[in-house]
C-alpha cells in the first residue's frame, strides 16, 4: 500500500494529484502507486526545501504522467509528460522543466536521439529540486514502497532487461542519480543534525 497523505487544499498539488490520477490510476495502476508513493517521499523534504517543497510534491505526482497510453508519442516518458503538461494542460514552466529533465533525462535522450529536442524544447529545471525530484522517484520501487537507491536500479534493470533503452539509459545516469540521492540524503541529515544539536 503506497505511504500517501497529500494535503489536498494546496491549489497546484490538488491540480496535479487529479490529473495524475485521472491519467494513471485505471490504465496504469502499479505506475499510479509509484507515482503516490514518490509524492509521498516528496513530503519529507519540506525542511530542506522550505517554500518549494509543495513545487517537488506536484512535480513528483506528475513525474510519470508520460506512460499514460494517450500520452504516449515519443516514447520517452520524461519528454511526452512534459509536452502533455506545457501544451495541453497549461502548466507552469518550472513543473515542465522537472517533469522533462527528471531522474538525470538527458541519458535516456541521448539513447533515443532526443537530446537536441529535449533541450531546445525545456531548459533545465533548478538543480535544488531536480536533485530532490530524482531522490523521490529512485527511492520508491513500483509499487510505492521506500527502496535503498541501488535496489531501485537493479530493480528497473530486471524489469526492462538489459538491452533495453530504459537498461541503457539507467546505466549511463548512474553516477547522477546515486549522486542526487546522496546530496539530498545528505541535506537531510545535516538538519537531523542541527535538530539534535
Amino acid at each position: 500500500m503506497p505511504r500517501m497523505s497529500i494535503v489536498r487544499h494546496m491549489g497546484h498539488i490538488e491540480w496535479a494529484y487529479g490529473l495524475a490520477k485521472d491519467l494513471l490510476e485505471t490504465a496504469l495502476p502499479r505506475r499510479w502507486a509509484h507515482t503516490q508513493g514518490v509524492a509521498s517521499q516528496a513530503e519529507t523534504l519540506g525542511r530542506i526545501l522550505g517554500a518549494d517543497a509543495d513545487t517537488l510534491v506536484a512535480a513528483c505526482l506528475v513525474h510519470d504522467i508520460g506512460y499514460a497510453p494517450d500520452l504516449v508519442d515519443t516514447g520517452m516518458h520524461q519528454l511526452d509528460g512534459a509536452r502533455y503538461l506545457r501544451d495541453v494542460a497549461g502548466a507552469d514552466e518550472q513543473l515542465c522543466r522537472l517533469v522533462a529533465h527528471h531522474s538525470c533525462a538527458d541519458n535516456e535522450a541521448r539513447q533515443r536521439d532526443l537530446l537536441d529536442v529535449l533541450v531546445k524544447e525545456f531548459d533545465q529545471g533548478r538543480p535544488e529540486l531536480a536533485r530532490a525530484l530524482t531522490y523521490c522517484d529512485m527511492t520508491t520501487g513500483p509499487d510505492g514502497r521506500l527502496l535503498d537507491v541501488h535496489d531501485r536500479l537493479a530493480e528497473i534493470h530486471a524489469r526492462y532487461g538489459p538491452e533495453h533503452v530504459v537498461s541503457r539509459s539507467i546505466n549511463d545516469a548512474t553516477p547522477c542519480i546515486v549522486s542526487s540521492v546522496r546530496a539530498v540524503e545528505a541535506a537531510l541529515s545535516d538538519v537531523r543534525e542541527a535538530d539534535a544539536g
